[in-house]
């Protein structure tokens, strides 16, 4: 496999992370620098680490991640983006800002880099794959992606205020959704 096939590749896990991204800045406009980098990171961490895991877990067991991830993204992603519509929908607090904690960022990164823990599967079997160079661009790719991804929502995110939260919760609900329907009805 070639370095642009495997760049690619990145390219196409990295679209959920790149929206979820957009999302975080859309709802937490407070953002520093700091937080920026640690978004991107997390998102490409996840994504670098899950094509590790599932090429080390190897072809065995890919009939069984393919019949439930694209069940944990939609859970994942449903309730995270759920509970955001139902917080903007209630009564607001003075500040308006969705609490991006810890906890919630790696949720949202497990739950966009599921697909790539199959892609590591599907790695697994072909006999040309630099798997630790797969990871390392599928992983800063991401990065990328994710980086300006909250940089565009959190500039978005300011102009739209109190309403950045629901239009965000809508998006990881339709994030999650997408990634079920594709994995349901469209995977060959």
């Amino acid at each position: 496999m070639t370095i642009l096939e495997i760049f690619l590749i990145g390219i196409g896990l990295s679209m959920d992370a790149f929206a979820v991204s957009i999302t975080d800045g859309l709802c937490c406009t407070n953002l520093k620098k700091p937080q920026m980098f640690g978004i991107a990171d997390c998102f490409g961490v996840f994504q670098g680490l899950m094509p590790l895991l599932g090429f080390f877990l190897g072809k065995a067991f890919e009939r069984y991640i393919c019949t439930f991830d694209h069940w944990i993204a939609l859970v994942l992603l449903g309730y995270i983006g759920g509970k955001m519509i139902w917080d903007a929908v209630r009564v607001e607090e003075e500040s308006g800002e969705y609490p991006l904690t810890f906890r919630l960022l790696i949720t949202q990164g497990i739950a966009t880099s599921i697909d790539a823990l199959a892609v590591g599967v599907s790695f697994a079997a072909l006999p040309d794959v630099n798997i630790w160079t797969s990871a390392i661009l599928i992983c800063c790719t991401t990065f990328a992606f994710s980086l300006v991804g909250v940089i565009f929502g959190k500039r978005v995110g300011t102009k739209l205020g109190s309403r950045a939260q629901l239009v965000g919760g809508i998006i990881l609900v339709c994030i999650g959704l997408k990634i079920f329907i594709e994995h349901m009805f469209f995977a060959g």
